[in-house]
Formats: structure tokens, sequence, C-alpha cells
């Protein structure tokens, strides 16, 4: 069976970003709830994510926007949402977690939220996201068309994101997960495609590649949810491409070079307001997470990449110095 980190924290970061309402978290720790999340920690390192590994070859990330809701109507209906365009590629994963889920007597959704949060924090750099538990199970499926799909324009991908009470910076935030992820489904004959170059650390180097101009397609040609990728092997979403590049989004896309902290800390922020929408009660778990492998080096140009390459779309500020290096972490 194939599975990996990459395919939780994109899916995570998506599947949850339309279920709105105030959100009321409790600050107790409830000892039995909170206990019970340690076996599944144990049993998903050992089962799913290869004791701890970052990247790992069991599941692959489709890099599409998926769908569904953080109350795990995706995993509960998944005869109806797997049938969505958005979510194309994410079957073996929502399967893998169903059984997880079954085993252990826990929610859909509380399993998604935690299987994200541990896969996140077996990568170096990453930050370590809170954990509250005790969603409900869903009662009716997500509604088709809701979350925005790589082929959109940014401003029909901020609009509903907006809807969602998500602003332009959360949004650029949320695409870090992106620093860790691989694409499958949307050029089948390349899969394992990263998407920058360090796919198995949570860095940077996402935000600088991204802004790097595109030469070449990796795979058979161009689709139209793909652009031109300025490294060979590594894939490029049209919208990251665009988002990167867009007048509401090129600032805070640039603020977010050889910035590790500033995007830990938006990451996490987004991510905590993500996994709680709709949700109120929940009891903090958050102990339960395992800390992440720390990640500071600088962000660097890859082999044969200058400040010539860089599409600057980002005027108000200058771009940051960027040291050039010909080795490319991994």
């Amino acid at each position: 069976m194939r599975s990996s980190t990459h395919i939780f924290v994109s899916f995570v970061v998506y599947c949850g970003v339309f279920v709105t309402s105030a959100i009321a978290l409790s600050n107790h720790t409830n000892a039995y709830q909170c206990d019970r999340w340690s076996n599944v920690l144990n049993e998903l390192q050992a089962n799913l994510f290869h004791e701890g590994q970052c990247r790992s070859a069991a599941l692959r990330a489709s890099g599409t926007f998926g769908g569904g809701g953080a109350d795990g109507s995706i995993i509960q209906f998944a005869h109806t949402e797997l049938a969505y365009p958005a979510n194309e590629g994410l079957e073996e994963m929502v399967y893998t977690l169903k059984h997880f889920a079954d085993g252990h007597e826990v929610s859909y959704g509380d399993m998604i939220q935690f299987a994200g949060a541990v896969a996140l924090s077996n990568c170096p750099g990453s930050p370590r996201l809170r954990f509250y538990a005790g969603r409900p199970e869903a009662i009716a499926p997500s509604p088709p068309n809701l979350l925005p799909l790589p082929t959109d324009p940014v401003e029909k991908i901020l609009s509903r994101m907006a809807d969602a009470g998500f602003n332009a910076g959360d949004t650029v935030a949320l695409l870090a997960a992106h620093s860790i992820a691989v694409q499958n489904t949307i050029d089948p004959s390349i899969p394992d495609s990263p998407l920058d170059s360090t796919p198995r650390i949570f860095d940077t180097q996402f935000y600088l590649e991204t802004l790097l101009r595109g030469t070449r397609y990796p795979g058979k040609g161009r689709g139209p949810a793909q652009s031109k990728s300025p490294i060979e092997h590594e894939f490029r979403l049209a919208s990251d491409a665009a988002i990167a590049r867009h007048t509401s989004t090129a600032c805070e896309w640039q603020s977010f070079i050889d910035n590790q902290e500033g995007l830990r800390s938006a990451f996490r922020n987004a991510m905590v307001k993500l996994a709680n929408q709709g949700h109120d009660n929940l009891v903090d778990c958050s102990f339960v997470i395992p800390v992440p492998p720390p990640w500071n080096l600088p962000v660097e140009y890859p082999s044969g990449k200058s400040r010539s390459d860089v599409e600057q779309s980002c005027s108000d500020v200058p771009f940051p110095t960027i040291s050039l290096n010909s080795d490319v972490h991994d």
C-alpha cells in the first residue's frame, strides 16, 4: 500500500476549509480522551509513516484541492464525495484513515486532523500543530464544487477562501503544505513529482522556487493545472504560480522567502482556524503530537539559478538576498 506524509498535510489543509461557525475550544485536557490518541500515534507512525519518516512510499499527494469538511464527511460519505473532481486521487488515503479510525473508535473528523498533525511533525522545520479531539461524526456530505481547483483564477480562489473566513494571507500561508508535497494525478506520467526541491523538509524553498522563471514541463506536456517549472523533475501547479505573482498576494508570498519562523507561525495559526471550524467544546490533546525535528538552514537558489531568474511581482519591498548553492537539500 502507498502512503506518505504529503497527502495528509495537503488533504487536511483543504478538507476543512468550508465548514464554518464559531469556535469554542476547551483549555482543559481530558486524560482518558487524550490517552487513546497515544495508541493511535504509535500505530500511525509504525504502519503508515514508516517509523516517523517525513516521506515514505505509502501514499502520494495529489497536489489538488481536496473537498469535504473538518467533520470527516469525506470519509463518512466517501461514496459521494470521492466522486467530486476535486477529490481525484484521494481514495486510498480516505479508506486508510477510515480503517484506523474504526479500529480505534474515534471520529473521522478527529482522525483526519490528528493524522495531518502527526504527518507534519515528521518533517524537519515544521510547526507543531495543536490537536483538539471530540468532533462528532458528519451527518451529511459536503456539497460539491465548494473548493477551488488548480485551474481556477486567483480571484476565484481568494473569493472562495474568503467565504470560509480565510484572508489572502491565510491562503498564502496554507500553501506551505506544498513545501512537502508531490503530485500524482495531474500528470500520471511523472508520479511523485515534488513541488519544490526539498520535499522532505518544511521550509520556505517552495516560495522562492515558485517565483523562478519556468523553463520546462517535467512530463509529457502542459495540462490546464500545470505551469512550466524552473527545475528538472519539479512540478508546478498553475494556481501556485498565479498566486505567487498576483497583486493581492505577491508581497505576502515574497515575505515568507527565507523567513522560516514567520512561515511556521502563519501556517500554525491558519491551521488552528481551519482544523477547528464548525466545532465547539473540543478537548486539547496537543501534548500527544510529537515535536518536529528542527530545520534552520537558509534558503538557497537551486543549482544554476540566481536572482536573474526571479520573476518578482512585489514592488513594495526589495527582494531578499539569497545565497547561491550547487547542492539542494532533500
